[in-house]
């Protein structure tokens, strides 16, 4: 079965506070569903209509536990600290190779 990968990329974080209390929370609510962080941090460069704010990719052994660990408690809790005006971002689960 394939592994799954979470991506983020923020467009713009407008509250640096709650980002914080919100990756408290969320890394160990996402290691604790099974997912092991591969990258988190601002892209060291970027390129064509790429934006230099911070990215994270987390690996999942399936699609159904990527999205698990999304749907979760745990993570719901993390989101209620981030707020939905601190920062924009968008993120994908999608099936690796």
């Amino acid at each position: 079965m394939p592994k799954a990968y979470m991506v983020v990329t923020y467009r713009s974080i407008s509250n640096p506070e709650a980002l914080a209390a919100y990756a408290k929370i969320a890394g160990p609510a996402i290691q604790a569903a099974g997912g092991k962080f591969l990258v988190r941090g601002v892209p060291a460069k970027t390129y064509e209509v790429g934006m230099k704010e911070r990215t994270v990719v987390v690996e999942f052994d399936s699609i159904a536990q990527a999205i698990a660990a999304y749907d979760g408690p745990g993570y719901a809790k993390a989101l209620d600290a981030l707020g939905k005006d601190s920062a924009v971002r968008d993120m994908r689960i999608v099936e690796g190779v």
